[in-house]
């Protein structure tokens, strides 16, 4: 009788091993399901911080122009014009059918702007929003663009 009992003592050892196994195999699949829906989720609402970036800056184009009168033909460029209190540096009509650019950070994240006027009085604002600061586009490689283009 004492014989048998040292038989079976490594069959406890090998049931602990599978079970620990089986357990750590779930563990880890259960983790990549996590992760996975982590990055998804963060990235639907990275883009909604791009898109609206782009809807702001979309805006202060709108209120500089029709309201201030700012992308008009004029020979002199405006050093003036700023949204969000942050300067937008010098914007200056070229030419019917030119882009005039400008760029700016709502809150920490990039707008990039350019408002195209034509002869004929019609206005194209292509206003391209970022989810990251404005220097850290070509170096973030989870940097999302979202674009919003007005004509009238």
């Amino acid at each position: 009788m004492f014989r048998s009992f040292h038989t079976e003592r490594g069959f406890t050892l090998l049931l602990a091993t599978i079970i620990a196994s089986l357990l750590l195999a779930v563990g880890a699949a259960m983790f990549g399901i996590i992760k996975k829906q982590v990055i998804l989720s963060s990235i639907g609402r990275d883009s909604q911080f791009a898109f609206y970036a782009a809807d702001t800056g979309a805006e202060c184009a709108l209120y500089w122009d029709l309201r201030q009168d700012k992308f008009s033909a004029t020979t002199s460029p405006w050093n003036d014009l700023t949204c969000d209190q942050q300067n937008l540096g010098p914007v200056q009509f070229t030419e019917y059918g030119t882009p005039m650019t400008f760029e700016y950070q709502p809150s920490g994240y990039c707008a990039r702007v350019s408002v195209t006027k034509f002869a004929d009085n019609s206005t194209k604002v292509d206003a391209r929003g970022y989810n990251t600061a404005c220097v850290t586009i070509a170096t973030n490689p989870r940097a999302l663009e979202r674009a919003v283009e007005l004509a009238y």
